[in-house]
């Protein structure tokens, strides 16, 4: 048996023997590679001086596992010594050839019979002096630096030739995955303590044990053929890694720690390394270490493509840094998709609904089960509410794991949907119930759209600590919002981004995405701004993204100010369109101005004339950031001045009949102009309700849905409001659903009694647009089943009654009102319309209240 000695310490890549300290293992910048078949020698060469002989080793080597007992047969006879064929029969052979710094060669073989893992040396050609009369074997084992063995084996090689010696030793499968770290020793009768002998680097030898180097591709964990599992990592600047495994999800402390060698684990900026798949580790996670500015070798780190990602643990390390989320040691759960199709709505016929998944079902009055409520099945039990809005696409705010304490906006990462949205609040039922969700949608015509944030991560996100000088921005600032901006435009960090898509739309069939302060994808890596951002033309010219919808949404929600910028779009980008939100706010509090209304309604040519259409201008009135809907005609205080809000007379809540009738007109005028409005109309949850804030701007002081609210007065009629709405635009396609302009002559502008509108007039506060069917295109469309009418639109943003003289309609059509928002309920819209009465022939007069609006449809005079 060997001995074993306690003077040895064992460092990452030597041994310290006594007052000798071995060199560190150098980094081999070229290698050359033989595999197990034994073909002929091939080079690896990354640009640098290539070392000759130093490592040559199998281009697999083996994953393997873990714990410590080893002997070496010192009276073995040479013929009893194991020839190549019996090492070849080795399971998950490696070889590794290392030339010595005295001449020779250095051969070690490592592999697995049954549950011992077996390390064979063979050494030949070493020119030792004639007084040298025994060659030694010092090592011992190493994990990482809080797993050092402190004890060596010592133990004579055996003559198998006059030039060839030999030794084996075993190892117990508890003590690896490890390294064997050794040197040689030859030693005389006269010289008993020996000289050493290391590798042509001047440093010790070092053989891993039980794992294998592991492949650089895929990033992420991934699982081989034979249920070995891949670790692969970037990090370009630190300086060493260190694999944890976890036998327990609560454990605050890794079971194993292995340091990945820089020569073995790492290729080009990857880190990898290969264990089986055999062991009962349960999750995973990283600490690198280098410079102590930029790195915390304390700090457990998530990988940041973990597909499943386990609960978060509530406690501290000793450095009192809070450990967050690991990775899970598992595959994705298979899901059956069988049945399931993308409904692949064009842009123009979209009618998306915003929500946040927690809050849209977590109250009581959802009246679902406690573990449904909140969570992406409770999305799934109300699906029938979005078909009676009209709805065909729900967009969700971010559900990637992010800071709990800050919210959504906030991500820690970005391949796996949080464990708080899960029906049992586990990773697994998470992405199940997800997927669940998605597929329940599609079979009912709706599409799913992800708001997702690519342009900064929480504190203690899972790419910080890894590589800060590559992911993030160098800005010199101590606020944390700008320390943890994303350098998305970095090679690295955009692959991130990108294989992050891909994986949504091909692993859980997302339908699009809406990019959450996306200006910021348009910075370089110094803050410059980008006319032609990598990033964003990657991802409008990406094949596995081409049916996906990508929307810009450049409103920061951080300062709360829109930016006035150009976005890139190569027609494939849609924008999230804010300057409809401020010009219609504008108009209706009495401020706007007319051309700033007309251009809204007619899909903003302003920002989508440049080839694009008013298919990509996705409209909204309020968002979940800000004041709702109901807010914005109920506080208006200076401190709410960017929220561009009109309080309707009176600050907050009242009981003022005048003042609560002008509030429900406003609100029926922001949800008629946005569905009449060329674009794609958002509505944002609880606005069909009236969900308030209480006058609060910030995202925090969102409540959750109150159902209940649905069947009040003010929620049955909005609702149906909105669903009548809904239904208009699909019948009225030929005008409410254009994917190109509508052309100069289908459009007629008015002011009072058909005179010209007061374009330069600031004061002037009404509108009338006449649509005109274009006859020519509406006779080529083979689905037209009847013939169609004009629509009349009139809205009248002043304290003041107007009178509207309607165009002679078309020969055979009269005038029919569909819509007067400053009519009580039900009669403020009609599905058939009202005929209206001629005042004389061919003269059709209304009389509009002040702040209000009207839809007039040119209808066949007999229907």
């Amino acid at each position: 048996m060997a001995s074993f000695c306690s003077f040895f310490k064992i460092g990452p890549h030597g041994l310290n023997l006594g007052a000798t300290e071995l060199s560190k293992f150098s980094v081999v910048t070229g290698y050359l590679c033989k595999n197990k078949m034994g073909q002929s020698l091939q080079r690896i060469d990354e640009g640098k001086k290539f070392l000759p002989g130093e490592i040559v080793q199998n281009a697999t080597l083996p994953p393997r596992s873990i714990g410590l007992r080893c002997f070496a047969a010192s009276q073995v006879s040479e013929q009893s010594f194991p020839k190549t064929s019996q090492v070849e029969e080795l399971k998950n052979l490696s070889t590794f050839l290392f030339s010595t710094e005295i001449g020779g060669q250095v051969k070690v073989f490592v592999g697995k019979k049954s549950v011992k893992y077996v390390v064979n040396f063979e050494v030949s050609s070493l020119q030792l002096s004639s007084d040298d009369n025994q060659l030694v074997l010092s090592g011992g084992l190493y994990r990482s630096d809080r797993d050092i063995k402190n004890m060596i084996i010592e133990t004579p090689f055996i003559a198998r030739s006059s030039s060839e010696l030999a030794l084996e030793l075993e190892f117990e499968a508890k003590e690896v995955p490890c390294y064997f770290s050794f040197l040689l020793k030859a030693s005389s009768s006269a010289n008993s303590s020996g000289s050493e002998i290391r590798s042509q680097m001047k440093s010790s030898f070092c053989v891993p044990i039980g794992f294998d180097q592991g492949h650089p591709s895929p990033l992420g964990l991934s699982f081989s053929t034979d249920g070995s599992m891949n670790f692969a990592v970037y990090s370009r600047n630190a300086e060493s890694l260190v694999l944890c495994l976890y036998d327990d999800n609560a454990s605050e402390k890794p079971a194993l720690e292995l340091d990945l060698d820089p020569i073995v684990n790492k290729t080009g900026d990857i880190w990898h390394a290969s264990i089986e798949g055999s062991w009962t580790f349960v999750s995973y996670g990283y600490r690198c270490k280098g410079n102590r500015d930029t790195f915390h070798a304390e700090r457990v780190l998530l990988d940041p493509y973990a597909m499943i990602i386990g609960s978060s643990i509530p406690s501290h390390h000793e450095s009192g840094l809070l450990l967050k989320h690991l990775g899970r040691l598992m595959k994705e759960p298979a899901f059956n998709w069988t049945g399931d199709v993308f409904p692949n709505i064009t842009l123009e016929n979209l009618a998306v609904y915003r929500l946040n998944v927690m809050r849209f079902t977590e109250d009581k009055s959802s009246k679902l089960p406690a573990d449904v409520g909140g969570t992406f099945s409770g999305v799934t039990e109300k699906v029938q509410h979005f078909k009676d809005l009209g709805i065909n696409a729900v967009l969700l705010e971010p559900i990637c794991t992010f800071d709990e304490k800050k919210g959504p906006y906030f991500p820690c990462h970005f391949f796996s949907p949080t464990n708080l949205y899960a029906p049992s609040n586990g990773s697994v039922s998470s992405i199940n119930s997800m997927k669940g969700m998605i597929k329940n949608l599609h079979a009912n015509g709706i599409e799913v759209f992800l708001e997702v944030v690519f342009t900064h991560t929480a504190e203690g996100g899972s790419l910080q600590g890894l590589d800060n000088s590559s992911y993030y921005h160098k800005t010199g600032i101590e606020d944390s919002e700008a320390r943890n901006a994303l350098n998305c435009n970095h090679p690295v960090v955009q692959q991130l981004i990108l294989d992050s898509l891909r994986h949504w739309v091909t692993e859980f069939h997302i339908d699009g995405f809406c990019f959450i302060n996306a200006s910021c994808l348009l910075r370089g890596f110094h803050g410059e701004h980008l006319s032609r951002p990598p990033l964003v033309e990657a991802i409008a010219f990406d094949p596995v993204l081409s049916m996906a919808k990508i929307i810009a949404d450049c409103w920061d929600p951080y300062d709360m100010m829109p930016k006035e910028m150009r976005f890139p779009h190569w027609k494939k980008w849609a924008e999230m369109n804010t300057k409809f939100c401020t010009d219609i706010r504008n108009f209706l509090r009495g401020k706007g101005a007319l051309s700033s209304l007309a251009t809204r309604l007619c899909g903003s040519g302003d920002l989508f004339s440049d080839g694009r259409g008013p298919a990509f201008s996705f409209n909204f009135i309020a968002k979940n950031f800000g004041l709702p809907l109901v807010d914005l005609v109920s506080f208006s205080n200076a401190e709410l001045a960017s929220e561009i809000s009109w309080n309707c007379g009176e600050e907050g809540p009242t009981s003022k009949t005048a003042v609560l009738e002008r509030r429900l007109k406003q609100i029926r005028n922001f949800i008629f102009i946005l569905y009449i409005s060329q674009g794609v109309p958002v509505l944002n949850m609880g606005d069909e309700c009236g969900q308030s804030s209480g006058g609060s701007p910030s995202y925090g002081s969102r409540k959750y849905l109150d159902w209940n609210a649905m069947t009040t007065g003010f929620g049955i009629q909005t609702t149906k409001f909105i669903s009548f709405l809904s239904s208009l635009r699909i019948r009225r396609s030929d005008l409410l659903q254009k994917r190109n302009f509508l052309k100069e002559e289908n459009i007629a502008w008015h002011g009072s009694n058909q005179s010209p509108p007061g374009w330069e007039d600031p004061t002037c506060k009404f509108l009338t647009m006449t649509l005109k069917v274009d006859k020519a295109e509406d006779q080529l469309n083979p689905e037209a089943s009847e013939l169609k009418g004009d629509l009349f639109i009139a809205i009248n943003g002043a304290d003041k009654t107007e009178t509207i003289i309607l165009p002679p309609p078309s020969e055979g059509m009269a005038w029919r009102q569909l819509i007067d928002t400053a009519l009580p309920y039900p009669g403020f819209f009609s599905v058939d319309g009202k005929p209206v009465r001629e005042q004389m022939v061919g003269l059709v007069a209304y009389e509009m209240k002040s702040h209000s609006c009207t839809l007039f449809e040119a209808c066949n005079d007999n229907s």
